[in-house]
C-alpha cells in the first residue's frame, strides 16, 4: 500500500514537471528534452506524454514529435482563483516588468514552510542575469533562507511566525540568523511590504521583491526583479518601478457592466 501511494506521488511530480518545462524559451519538447532535465527513463516519459496527450494537456507534432502545452493546460483552475489571476493581469504584469527592465521577473508564494517560484521570466541579457537553466518555476527554499522567503513571512500573523521561526532555526544545519534578530527583520519587512536582498535558490544574485496586496489575492504573493550583485542596477528605481506596475495592475477595473441576454431580452 505504501509503494503504491508512493508510486502515485511519483507520477504527479512528474506529470508536474513537465508542465513546468516549458516556458519562453521552451515551447516545445521532446521526450529527450524532459529526460534530459530531470533526468527520467525515456520509456516512462514517452508513456507519460502520450497520456497527457490522451488527456488534453499536450498537443503532439507528428512531424518532428515534439510536444506543447494546450489552451486547456493553461486554464486548469484558473475560475477558482482570483480576479487579477483569473484575468490574466498577473501574467501580462510580469511580461511588463520583464520587457520594461530587462531583467528576470519572478511570482513567488508561500507553500508550508518553504517559499516557491511559482512563475520565472528569465532575462535576455548574461550581463545582468541570464539564469535559465539554475532559476525555474517550481524551485522552493526555506522560508528563512532568502530575502523574499522572510518577505512572504512577515505577511503571517505574528504566532504563527514565531513558530516557523523557531522550527527553521532547530532544523538548521550551519549559520542562521538569531532568533530576535529574524524577528526584528520580519517586522521590518511587515511594514515596507518589500525587501531588497539575497535572492537564494542557489544562485549567486540579489531580488528587488514587493508584495501583492493583501486584498487582491487570496495567499501571499510577491514579485521580484532577480539580477547579479555585479551588476550596475538601480534598486530604489527597480523599486519605484514594481510598486507602480503593482498597483497599476491591483487597482484598474477590468469588470464592467454587463446585462447578461437573457435579462436584456
Amino acid at each position: 500500500m505504501l509503494a503504491q501511494s508512493s508510486n502515485k506521488a511519483k507520477i504527479a511530480r512528474r506529470v508536474v514537471e513537465v508542465l513546468q518545462f516549458f516556458d519562453e524559451a521552451h515551447p516545445h519538447a521532446t521526450v529527450m528534452d524532459i529526460v534530459r532535465r530531470y533526468d527520467r527513463p525515456q520509456s516512462s516519459t514517452s508513456e507519460l506524454l502520450s497520456s497527457l496527450v490522451e488527456l488534453g494537456i499536450l498537443y503532439k507534432d507528428g512531424q518532428n514529435r515534439s510536444y506543447r502545452p494546450t489552451p486547456r493546460a493553461a486554464m486548469l483552475g484558473g475560475s477558482t482563483q482570483a480576479p487579477i489571476i483569473r484575468d490574466g493581469r498577473l501574467t501580462v504584469l510580469l511580461d511588463r516588468l520583464q520587457a520594461q527592465s530587462g531583467l528576470t521577473v519572478a511570482l513567488f508564494g508561500l507553500v508550508g514552510v518553504e517559499a516557491q517560484v511559482f512563475n520565472c521570466r528569465s532575462a535576455g541579457n548574461r550581463r545582468v542575469g541570464m539564469f535559465c537553466e539554475s532559476f525555474t518555476g517550481g524551485q522552493t527554499e526555506r522560508l528563512t533562507d532568502s530575502a523574499v522567503g522572510r518577505l512572504l513571512l512577515s505577511t503571517l500573523s505574528r504566532p504563527r511566525r514565531e513558530g516557523i521561526v523557531r522550527r527553521l532555526n532547530a532544523e538548521a544545519q550551519g549559520q542562521h540568523i538569531p532568533y530576535a534578530d529574524m524577528l526584528t527583520l520580519l517586522d521590518q519587512y511587515e511594514r515596507k511590504g518589500m525587501v531588497v536582498g539575497e535572492a537564494g535558490f542557489g544562485i549567486e544574485a540579489e531580488i528587488c521583491a514587493a508584495l501583492l496586496p493583501a486584498y487582491a489575492v487570496d495567499q501571499p504573493m510577491a514579485i521580484g526583479f532577480v539580477y547579479r550583485p555585479s551588476a550596475n542596477i538601480d534598486v530604489e528605481a527597480l523599486g519605484d518601478m514594481l510598486k507602480d506596475a503593482i498597483n497599476q495592475a491591483v487597482e484598474r477595473e477590468d469588470n464592467h457592466s454587463v446585462t447578461p441576454l437573457v435579462a436584456a431580452a
